[in-house]
């Protein structure tokens, strides 16, 4: 498997065990009453597995993006390179000069 696919899908699966862990936290706490909620339900086994299904895509979507995000630069940058942000510039950008163009006008006339 590509390295890109094992790393996703490993943070994808811890994102989706922090998630199981906050649903067991929530039912546990009984915040909103929901522990008393699903006691009190004939089956109890769907709405729970419908919360923890989508906390699981929330989170695990999180933080997949986060890790990606955070990812490292393979290449070295030279010193006097700009970072990024707001002073990046192109590379060559300080040869950019705006183009003079002669625009012909006409005379309007003045309708009293």
């Amino acid at each position: 498997m590509p390295k890109l696919v094992i790393f996703l899908a490993k943070h994808g699966a811890l994102g989706f065990a922090i998630a199981v862990g906050f649903v067991g936290g929530l039912v546990a706490l009984d915040l909103g009453h929901l522990r008393t909620q699903l006691a009190g339900s004939g089956e109890a086994w769907l709405p729970a597995f419908v919360l923890t299904f989508a906390m699981g895509l929330t989170f695990s979507s999180v933080k997949m993006g986060v890790a990606v995000m955070l990812l490292s630069e393979d290449e070295p940058r030279h010193p006097t390179e700009p970072k990024g942000g707001r002073g990046a510039r192109l590379p060559g950008a300080a040869s950019f000069r705006p183009a003079l163009v002669r625009v012909p006008a006409r005379r309007r006339r003045l309708t009293p």
